[in-house]
C-alpha cells in the first residue's frame, strides 16, 4: 500500500493517463524478470500497458528488500493479474542481479 497503491490504485487501476494500471497480463509474461528491477530502480522510459502509453517515469525503490519485492510482484501479478505462480526470494534476487545496474 505505501508504495505501490498512490499511483498504481488500489486494485492495480493505475490513474488515468498518468500511471499505469498493473494489469496487464501479457506485460507481466514478456518481462518477468526486467519487473524486480523496474521495483528497485524505478523506471524512465515509457511503457505501453494495454495498447496506451505512460511517460510518467517511476520512482526507485531501494529501500526494499528482495523479499519485499517478491511479495509484491507474487501480490500484484495473482491478484490483478492471472498468474498463479509466486515469486521466490532466490528469483528476484537473480532478477536483480542481472539488471546491469
Amino acid at each position: 500500500m505505501s508504495h505501490c497503491q498512490n499511483c498504481h490504485g488500489s486494485k492495480g487501476e493505475g490513474l488515468a493517463q498518468l500511471y499505469p494500471p498493473l494489469t496487464d497480463n501479457e506485460y507481466f509474461k514478456k518481462n518477468r524478470t526486467k519487473l524486480s528491477c523496474i521495483i528497485r530502480y524505478g523506471m524512465k522510459e515509457s511503457v505501453v500497458i494495454h495498447g496506451k502509453t505512460y511517460k510518467n517515469q517511476m520512482p526507485a525503490n531501494p529501500q526494499l528488500t528482495e523479499l519485499d519485492i517478491a511479495y509484491i510482484l507474487t501480490y500484484i501479478t495473482t491478484n490483478f493479474g492471472t498468474s498463479d505462480s509466486i515469486y521466490s526470494h532466490n528469483e528476484v534476487k537473480e532478477a536483480i542481479k542481472a539488471c546491469g545496474i
